[in-house]
């Protein structure tokens, strides 16, 4: 696919709209809601007693967020076609005792969360994200999206061998962001939180904040074909899902044979083990109990699973032209060529070349080309929701996603129509 291909750019520039919203998952997961109401879904408590009726319907805990879609006619027994990603990118969140600083610097104390780049972090205009806990146990969403913070390098006059040495950072001492000048105030970044939210500080009793660029996304490139933004591993994934879900609810009512679903899960950049994660179990929790609501048994709920299939919907890596020996040699994914099938035999990714089939249909279906991706022996291969989803639950599950440059860097790089190009075939994944 030629750099001058022409494509409509809607689904790409809603993308940094997407993107620009949503500093955090529970930012992430409030706008997918958003976007799910105003196609006609409606928000289901944990708490409350499930009912079978056709719909959609979603369920929020904190960072993540299940949503599906019951069809006229769909029984009991009748199996889920699954797009699974995650909300969570690698970035720096705020401890619980916030407030540092030393020689008359005022600095916000931070934990390193997820593989990050942690270089990507310096010399960045950095903004406040995530939510407050009050003491009446209610969640308010914080977003302080302007320069507030800034991680400073050293200069190159103290650090003379920096660019032949390489930059060596100290993840304790050196990535510490600095916010203003003076003394030290205990409680100081949440009564400015609490300023910035309308609310009072004393009621605020928890709180997970994190940091973020406040650079918008933006088209990059002669021909403006390449895409530049934050946190596209994984919201890439999202609002792609998002897209493919909703047009699959609202597509012709006799068209769908299975009950399409999308499950956003927090916490896969440090291994899912959480009530949110793709190890924990909400999405079993909510199939099974869709079955159940549906007037089905034990055996329907087994029957279900055993015909479900998920695609695991997550970033790789693009070939990089400065490190193409850090490729495989033959499978080298290219910006603006379709989404990528993820293969390793030692179960980083759960594709097998069942799940190829299926994928190549869908493409196949809504005419949009695909790539290969497979990691270079030499180098490991890292992994994502999808083995975890196949050994939990049982389902069939393929690994796909979008070739991107410059992963878990506050700032990533992708084709400007691949998000399109994605969106496609998990359209016609959940329609088929």
């Amino acid at each position: 696919m030629s750099s001058a291909h022409r494509f409509d750019r809607g689904h790409t520039d809603d993308l940094m709209t997407f993107l620009a919203a949503s500093p955090s998952p529970y930012h992430a997961v409030a706008n997918t809601a958003e976007r799910l109401e105003k196609a006609g879904f409606r928000q289901v408590a944990e708490t409350d007693a499930w009912d079978g009726q056709t719909g959609g319907k979603y369920v929020l805990r904190g960072g993540a967020i299940i949503a599906w879609y019951v069809p006229e006619g769909a029984g009991a027994a009748t199996p889920f076609r699954i797009i699974g990603a995650h909300t969570d990118s690698p970035n720096l969140r705020v401890k619980p005792l916030p407030d540092t600083g030393a020689h008359g610097w005022r600095q916000v104390a931070v934990e390193l969360y997820g593989g990050t780049l942690l270089n990507t972090w310096l010399d960045r205009d950095l903004g406040l994200s995530g939510r407050v806990t009050l003491r009446d146990g209610s969640h308010h969403l914080v977003n302080v999206d302007r320069p507030l913070l800034r991680v400073p390098q050293l200069a190159v006059h103290l650090d003379r061998g920096v660019n032949q040495d390489g930059l060596k950072l100290d993840k304790q001492r050196h990535m510490t962001p600095i916010w203003g000048l003076g003394d030290v105030a205990e409680g100081d970044l949440i009564r400015f939180v609490a300023e910035e939210t309308g609310l009072d500080a004393g009621q605020i009793s928890g709180w997970d904040l994190m940091v973020h660029s406040v650079e918008a996304p933006a088209y990059l490139g002669r021909d403006r074909e390449l895409l530049a933004g934050p946190r596209m591993d994984n919201l890439l994934s999202v609002h792609a899902g998002i897209a493919a879900l909703t047009a699959a609810a609202t597509g012709p009512a006799d068209g769908l044979t299975s009950i399409p679903v999308l499950a956003a899960f927090d916490h896969e950049e440090n291994g899912s083990q959480s009530d949110t994660g793709a190890e924990g179990p909400l999405l079993g929790n909510v199939l099974e109990r869709s079955v159940f609501a549906r007037g089905g048994t034990y055996e329907d709920k087994a029957r279900a699973f055993a015909g479900t299939v998920c695609l695991s919907s997550d970033t790789g890596h693009a070939v990089h032209p400065n490190y193409a020996e850090r490729h495989e040699p033959g499978h080298h994914p290219m910006p603006n060529g379709g989404p990528i099938l993820k293969v390793n035999v030692n179960q980083r990714y759960a594709t097998d070349g069942s799940g190829r089939a299926v994928f190549a249909a869908a493409c196949e279906r809504a005419g949009v080309p695909w790539q290969h991706f497979v990691s270079n022996n030499s180098v490991a291969c890292g992994t994502t929701i999808g083995p975890i989803t196949a050994a939990r639950h049982g389902i069939a599950t393929v690994d796909i996603g979008v070739a991107i440059l410059s992963m878990h860097s506050a700032r990533e790089l992708c084709g400007a129509q691949d998000p399109h190009l994605l969106a496609s075939a998990l359209t016609a994944f959940l329609e088929g």
